[in-house]
């Protein structure tokens, strides 16, 4: 290998943006504003909503998706997700005993006043049925012997809660409690809500029905499920609503027509009748507005990441699979992508390693952000080819710049 066709495409490498983000695509459709605006021309009168394809993570509507509220009441499907990863790491079952404590049942049974199960003090209940007590009919005693039973106290039960908001992704959410009982420090939003329900569904579809199940008997006293959203013709099958006072009625949902999946979240509507037809409003614009199509085929190279002291000076990055993204039917839509990484990279890179993430928007919504994975192995260079990454480094951005002029002929 000659000096110049070796060095060429190191500082090829070494010209790239270095470390914040490397834009990768102006517009893979030709922009058609008509067709943009009649796309988001949908409005809803609630303050907060995102509305999500479950198959491929596109947001397809979203106002105000990343403003914090109080959840109220939703803050149980996050109690749920947490008995549910402790389900399906074995360390609990369903006919797990939970013993009903003192606090849980003066604080959220039937002493409380407000939405319970009827669980009786001091008595054991079985994982399974305080789950639907606490899904079904937001029973909030159900929910407090769930997160004593998991954690000891409601307070380490919420850290566990946090942690796995964080890794699923929730970044503007804080959890304080399993029932979501009043506190100033309880937030969550509408996108974030919705990535929980998507982790939820696609996680834990064994237990994911109980959300739908009709109703409860508990203590001989029985109840219908209160999740309005069922009934509603729109296909919906499960999730939670509730209601914050001063803040007003959220909805949590997912429903199904014609094999595809739309998550729905509609926080701070007026009135019960509000939160129930803009929710639904919402889910039939998504199902009749938007056609799936693919953007990237499966192990296509999407972009590539400057890499320090390997063999080679970058390295290609791909999605696991193919990559779609759900566009209006009217019409083509401007979509523009970029890559986002921290960098460079340090050989040795293993192939597989995530390293950063795609991000798509598709008009003004951000629509789809995904990890990227390097596509093959980088070993560490030999002493020349780490002495010229860290020449290239030394030299900086004004050198950089005088060899854009010559780099045609470099490789030559």
């Amino acid at each position: 290998m000659s000096v110049s066709s070796r060095f060429a495409p190191r500082l090829a490498a070494a010209l790239a943006l270095p470390a914040v983000a490397l834009a990768l695509v102006g517009a893979l459709t030709a922009p058609r504003p008509a067709a943009a605006q009649q796309a988001q021309g949908f409005q809803t009168s609630v303050p907060a909503a995102a509305l999500i394809d479950f198959e491929t993570g596109t947001i397809l509507y979203e106002k105000d998706a990343d403003k914090r509220f109080a959840p109220g009441t939703l803050v149980k499907v996050m109690t749920a997700d947490v008995v549910f990863s402790q389900l399906k790491a074995g360390k609990i079952a369903l006919d797990t005993p939970f013993i009903v404590s003192v606090n849980a049942w003066k604080r959220g049974g039937g002493p409380s006043g407000g939405a319970a199960m009827f669980a009786e003090v001091n008595k054991p209940a079985p994982v399974g049925e305080l789950l639907a007590g606490a899904l079904v009919v937001s029973g909030n005693d159900a929910a407090i012997a769930l997160a004593e039973g998991v954690a000891n106290t409601e307070s380490e039960f919420s850290q566990m809660m946090n942690a796995e908001a964080k890794a699923i992704g929730m970044a503007n959410s804080e959890f304080h409690n399993a029932t979501g009982f009043a506190d100033p420090g309880q937030v969550s939003t509408a996108r974030d809500l919705g990535l929980l329900a998507a982790h939820i569904i696609r996680t834990y579809p064994t237990y994911y029905p109980v959300f739908a199940r009709p109703n409860i008997e508990w203590s001989r006293i029985k109840q219908r499920n209160r999740n309005v959203l069922l009934d509603a013709g729109i296909g919906a099958d499960g999730l939670q609503v509730g209601w914050v006072k001063d803040v007003g009625y959220h909805a949590l949902g997912s429903a199904v027509q014609n094999g595809q999946r739309l998550i729905v979240a509609t926080l701070g509507a007026k009135s019960e009748k509000e939160r129930l037809e803009e929710t639904r409003k919402l889910l039939e614009w998504g199902f009749q507005s938007f056609r799936q199509r693919q953007i990237f085929t499966a192990d296509q190279e999407i972009g590539r990441a400057q890499v320090f002291g390997g063999t080679q000076g970058s390295v290609g990055l791909v999605a696991k699979g193919a990559v779609s993204i759900l566009t209006p039917r009217s019409g083509n839509e401007r979509i523009t992508a970029k890559v986002v990484y921290t960098g460079p990279l340090r050989a040795p890179v293993a192939k597989g390693t995530e390293v950063g993430r795609m991000q798509v928007t598709r008009g003004q919504v951000k629509a789809l952000e995904i990890p990227l994975y390097t596509a093959e192995d980088v070993p560490v260079g030999s002493l020349t080819d780490r002495a010229l990454d860290g020449g290239m480094t030394l030299m900086g951005d004004g050198v950089r710049d005088l060899f854009k002029k010559v780099l045609a002929k470099v490789g030559k």
